[in-house]
Formats: structure tokens, C-alpha cells, sequence
């Protein structure tokens, strides 16, 4: 059993008092890899937490991220000091890419060892994650650990959200401390009034208003304010290049397709607006070297985003810092605007024929005939990504999530997160991992876990035994048609044994279409995880 200090107890442990400020923080679950350092934390671990295993750093931190997407609330992951920060790296930089608020603890040999640079110890903690956490600390002495954990808390939940560290040395765990008492601050930054004004006065004397929608909408929980304003001014809405969650349903009449990482593209397709809004996204993330005006000549533009740091480099127009749903609710408290014609709706996808091998346009259209409503797509095939854009629509809120730093390994742990925070919601809603051949090897591990905890996930590979992205970016670097780059190919992978390999008892492999058309249901409508590998040409 497990037995803690009270409330009224004059020294509880840093233990005690840690535990006790993760649930008053909401937070009961613990995701990690364990280490020799991280041992003392864990001794004598609370009933009332749950530990979520992963079999690799990287997986633990994407997992957590997706609990915290889902969630709202910001997700507690435990590393192994030093290298098992180097293994998190690249979801850890994920997470910073995608405001993630996450409270990272990490293993540190104990003090006294410290001076002798111990195995296993880390020499600088705070710099090794640097520049993607919000704030890295290690306190200075063990008792202060309660407090540096409530701040730590504090900064990750504070807009612009985000990952943040503390690394604890393994003695510390057992020293007296206090109880860290509990206080409120409030997370939202709202918006200021006069520019809000200024805003508002624009967008009614506006003759064309096109907005541009990014993750920070759908993250601020203001879809639907979103919409609201889009139809009180009949504007066409784009999603932002690089979009990592869906901020507008795919199928309404203003939806108007995906704006490219390209500036020249993007110019074209703002084409006839006098107003360019953008609402929780940069303006704008650009893959390609590109030249001329950022908008199109005429256009004024106007940005919300909750990151200062984004608003600081945007290269002309104005630009409010606030919380996307504070600064929504104020600009649908003003006045209406003077009416407008409805734009052209955006057109519907040709309908795809099947073929041998098959497309992967066709095996999204088959999937989109058959998944429930808003049922959770967690996307990672970066090759496919403009025809799931196309063949899979989005139905809004919560319906959709992918990594926004363009790091592979994400996506397959994260869909293990966002189905265990469902879970935790009363809600057993399947969730679809729809996962490149490619990018699934970066956090296979991710199986096992799903597996362990019999989770309802879909992983859908699309294997087209290649890194399709990389071959269809070559001639922007000027390759010759037909000319592969090296490393490019992916033969022989075999994901039903993989899949079996760590517990997925539920796995199959499809190449025709008859043979998808017959898996597609019953692979929505079982219980607990399952995998379908299609073979795509």
C-alpha cells in the first residue's frame, strides 16, 4: 500500500509534495522509459497515478504529446538523464513545434557524485535540450525541486504553450520539503481592446476578407467561433501551410482548400482579397525558396497568433498576441458587417478508380466511404499528405493531429496518446493512425503499447516501399526525371510481422481493391488495436 505525508504534515518529502502537485495540476499519469536515475521517484508509487511505458524515449515523448493535444492539459513524461534526452530529441523538438505543453523530468545521478562526473550523469542538463524547451531547470538544492516542478507547470500551460524540463538528481527525491500551496494563473492571454477595434472596423470595410486557419485555433478549443465568423463574412477560409491540426471543417461551403509552402503559390491562391486574416499560424512557413510580395498587391494584412516570437518576424501587416479564442469571442461581440456575396465553393475531389497496383488516392477514398464522423485521424505520410488533403477530409475540432516540425516518429505514439486520453474523457472512440511505410519505422515500438493496453487504434500503413516524399521533392534540387536520390527505397518490410512481433494480434496486408473494400469496416469496428498494411503503388 501505498502511504504519503498529509496536507498538515510539517515536512513531507520532495516525493510527497511533487505528487501532490501533479494532482492538484490534474495530471495522473506518468509517461516514461525507466532508468537507474529515475528509480528513487518511483518508489512506493501513488495508486491513484498510472505509468505508461514506452519502449524508446522518442515514443514516450510522442505519446505524451498526443495525451496532451487531446487532453488540453499538459502531460507528465519521465526521461533517463542525458542519453535518454538525446533518444527524445526529435519529438521533444516536435513538441516544441507543436505548443505542446509538457512537463519533462529527468534522472540525475545523485549530488554528491556530481563533482566526479559520474557515468550516467549529465554534465549540463538544462543546455542539453536547448533551444526547444520554454525553461530547463535543475534546482540548486533538492528541497526547491516541489516549487521548480509548479513552475515548470505554470510555463508549460502559459501561451505560447510548450515543453518544459526539470532534472532531478536521484537523492533528492527523499529529502523534507514543503508543500508547494496552490494558486491560479490563468493560462489565456487576452487580446487588447483598441487593436481588436481596429481589426474588427477593418474586417467590415473589407470588400474581400480570406482568412488563413493554423493548429492554434483548433488548440484554443475555437472552432466553432471560427466558423461563426467566417460565415458573418462570407470568407473563403485556407488552412495554413504545415498545419498540424484541423481548425476548419473540411467540407463546408467557405472551406477553400490548403495554402503550399511556397510564397509565390500562396500569393496566387489570396488572389482578389483586400484583406488577408490569419488566425493562429504563422505568416506564413515556407519549404521552398521563394521571391516577390508575401500577400497580394492591395491586400492588408492581419495576424492572431498566441506566440510573440511568431508575431515578431512576420514580415508586414499588423499583428495582435492573443489567445485565439479570447480574441474570437471579441470579434464576434462587434457589430455585423454589411452583406457579401457567397464565394464559389471549393470543388470536390474526382471520384478514383481502382487499379494494380493501388493508388493511394483510391485506398484514402475507400477509407473516407467508411470511417465514422469525426473519429481522430493522427496523419505521418508526409508522400500522401496533399491527397489525404484532398481524399480525406477533415471534420474540425479534435479531428485531426500530425507533427508541425516535419520530424518522422511522431504520430504512430502519438494516436497511443490521443486514444488514451479519449479513454480518460468516458470515450472509447476508435482513432486511426494513418502512418507512411517510411515514417513508421522511426517509433514502431509504439505498437506495443497500443497492444499492452489493448487501446481501439487503427494503424493504416500505406507502403509504397519508399520515402515518396523525398523521391517527389528531387526536382526542385534539380534531379532529372526519373532519377532517384539515394536512400530512397524501402524494400521488403513486412508489417504484419512486425505488428505481430509486439503483441497485435489483429494484422493483415491488402493489394487489391476488392480486398480493401472487404477489410475497411471490420478494421473500424473491432475491439482493441489492429493494423492494415496497403500496398500503394
Amino acid at each position: 500500500m501505498h502511504s504519503h505525508s498529509s496536507p498538515d504534515s510539517p515536512r513531507p518529502t520532495v516525493r510527497d509534495a511533487v505528487f501532490r502537485l501533479f494532482r492538484e495540476f490534474g495530471i495522473d499519469t506518468v509517461f516514461g522509459n525507466p532508468g537507474s536515475t529515475e528509480l528513487a521517484m518511483f518508489r512506493d508509487f501513488p495508486e491513484d497515478f498510472r505509468y505508461v511505458l514506452g519502449l524508446q524515449e522518442s515514443v514516450v515523448v510522442g505519446m505524451a504529446d498526443g495525451y496532451a493535444q487531446a487532453s488540453g492539459n499538459a502531460a507528465l513524461v519521465n526521461l533517463h538523464s542525458a542519453v535518454g534526452v538525446g533518444h527524445a530529441m526529435g519529438n521533444i523538438f516536435t513538441a516544441f513545434r507543436n505548443q505542446t505543453p509538457m512537463v519533462i523530468t529527468v534522472g540525475q545521478q545523485a549530488r554528491s557524485m556530481l563533482p566526479f562526473d559520474p557515468f550516467l550523469g549529465s554534465t549540463q542538463p538544462t543546455l542539453l535540450p536547448q533551444p526547444y524547451v520554454k525553461w530547463a531547470c535543475e534546482p540548486a538544492r533538492g528541497e526547491d525541486v516541489p516549487w521548480a516542478m509548479a513552475r515548470a507547470y505554470r510555463i508549460a500551460m502559459q501561451a505560447p504553450r510548450g515543453p518544459v524540463l526539470v532534472s532531478v538528481p536521484a537523492d533528492d527525491w527523499d529529502l523534507p520539503s514543503e508543500w508547494v500551496p496552490p494558486r491560479h494563473v490563468s493560462p489565456s492571454r487576452a487580446p487588447v481592446e483598441g487593436d481588436i477595434d481596429r481589426l474588427a472596423q477593418a474586417l467590415d470595410a473589407a470588400r474581400c476578407v480570406k482568412i488563413v486557419v493554423g493548429a492554434g485555433v483548433d488548440r484554443d478549443r475555437a472552432v466553432e467561433k471560427l466558423v461563426s465568423l467566417a460565415e458573418r463574412h462570407q470568407a473563403q477560409v485556407y488552412v495554413a501551410p504545415m498545419s498540424a491540426r484541423c481548425s476548419f471543417p473540411e467540407r463546408h461551403p467557405l472551406f477553400a482548400g490548403f495554402l503550399p509552402a511556397i510564397r509565390e503559390q500562396i500569393v496566387e491562391r489570396l488572389d482578389g482579397a483586400d484583406l488577408v486574416l490569419v488566425l493562429g499560424a504563422p505568416a506564413f512557413s515556407y519549404h521552398v525558396e521563394g521571391n516577390g510580395p508575401h500577400v497580394p498587391e492591395g491586400a492588408a494584412l492581419w495576424q492572431v497568433v498566441d506566440n510573440p516570437d511568431v508575431s515578431a518576424w512576420t514580415p508586414l501587416g499588423n499583428a495582435i498576441v492573443s489567445s485565439l479564442d479570447l480574441a474570437l469571442d471579441a470579434l464576434l461581440a462587434r457589430s455585423a458587417p454589411p452583406a457579401r456575396s457567397v464565394p464559389a465553393p471549393f470543388p470536390s475531389a474526382p471520384a478514383v478508380e481502382p487499379s494494380l497496383p493501388l493508388s493511394t488516392a483510391y485506398a484514402l477514398q475507400a477509407l473516407d466511404r467508411v470511417r465514422p464522423q469525426g473519429i481522430a485521424v493522427v496523419e505521418e505520410a508526409p508522400g500522401a499528405r496533399s491527397l489525404i488533403q484532398r481524399y480525406l477530409p477533415m471534420s474540425g475540432a479534435n479531428s485531426f493531429y500530425t507533427m508541425a516540425s516535419g520530424g518522422l516518429g511522431y504520430s504512430m505514439p502519438a494516436s497511443v496518446g490521443v486514444a488514451l486520453a479519449q479513454r480518460k474523457a468516458g470515450r472509447n472512440d476508435r482513432v486511426i493512425a494513418l502512418i507512411g511505410d517510411g515514417s513508421s519505422m522511426y517509433s514502431i515500438q509504439a505498437l506495443w503499447t497500443a497492444a499492452q493496453l489493448q487501446l481501439p487504434i487503427s494503424f493504416i500503413i500505406l507502403n509504397n516501399r519508399r520515402y515518396a516524399a523525398l523521391q517527389d521533392f528531387a526536382p526542385v534540387f534539380a534531379y532529372p526525371p526519373g532519377v532517384k536520390p539515394e536512400g530512397t527505397d524501402l524494400p521488403d518490410l513486412d508489417f504484419v510481422r512486425l505488428a505481430q512481433g509486439q503483441g497485435l494480434t489483429q494484422a493483415s496486408r491488402v493489394e487489391t481493391a476488392e480486398a480493401l473494400e472487404q477489410a475497411l469496416p471490420g478494421l473500424l469496428s473491432a475491439e482493441g488495436p489492429n493494423l492494415l498494411e496497403i500496398v500503394v503503388k
